[in-house]
């Protein structure tokens, strides 16, 4: 922070650090909404491919990499820049959670993940979206924590080789079961990215207790204070 001194007057002049935080166009963000365009092609090119190896399926494996490493590559730009703004924290996480649903959604069409995994991990994600709408409508708001980070790289990389169907990996089958119909094998020759994807789960749900116990705990103080702020006498509705 520098002050100055105007001329002919003894006021200093502080120069405040630019605000960023409320800005819409800025490089990160155009970068997340050029993330979210991809999505659909994404999966058009995953879903228009059978079998599951082609020229067509490979690019659905670029175009999955490619917006999976450029969330990475928003957040560094807007941190080193200062251009970390209010929205951008709302919208590049729920393009995460749209690119993995857009993937398991069509790893399912094409048979390569099961009923049970794809409504495990999309049911998640709408549970916790419905608590941050809560929170939001409380004026509280959850940061990302580190497990959910590490969680989201874990899905996409797991998610990025079931994409590709590729390396494939020859394991003893543990155990079948039907779900609906259904069939979910936890074994046998998959892709790697299966098994990563079954380590991406537990983080996935011990994510969303962590989430669960700081959003109770927000919503509980939201209340209290809203309460104590209510003046006795006054219509609550």
């Amino acid at each position: 922070m520098n002050a100055r001194t105007r001329r002919g007057d003894s006021t200093p002049v502080v120069n405040l650090p630019v605000d960023h935080s409320r800005d819409i166009f800025s490089i990160p963000n155009v970068i997340t909404v050029l993330r979210f365009a991809l999505i659909p092609v994404v999966y058009w090119f995953l879903v228009y491919d059978q079998p599951a190896q082609g020229v067509a399926n490979n690019v659905a494996f670029g175009l999955f990499v490619l917006c999976a490493g450029t969330d990475w590559l928003d957040g560094l730009i807007a941190r080193a820049t200062g251009h970390v703004t209010a929205i951008g924290k709302i919208i590049d996480p729920l393009v995460d959670r749209a690119l993995i649903a857009a993937a398991l959604i069509g790893l399912f069409v094409v048979n390569r993940v099961s009923l049970l995994l794809m409504l495990t991990l999309i049911g998640r994600d709408v549970y916790l979206l419905y608590g941050a709408w809560v929170l939001e409508r409380h004026g509280r708001r959850l940061s990302v924590t580190m497990l959910g980070k590490v969680t989201t790289g874990v899905l996409m990389a797991g998610f990025a080789s079931l994409v590709w169907n590729f390396p494939m990996l020859n394991a003893p089958v543990l155990f079948t079961w039907e779900f609906l119909g259904s069939p979910h094998v936890v074994g046998g020759l998959r892709p790697l990215g299966s098994y990563i994807v079954y380590a991406g789960v537990v983080l996935s749900l011990t994510s969303a207790v962590q989430y669960t116990i700081a959003a109770r705990a927000e919503y509980r103080d939201a209340i209290t204070k809203s309460d104590a702020a209510t003046p006795v006498g006054a219509p609550t509705a």
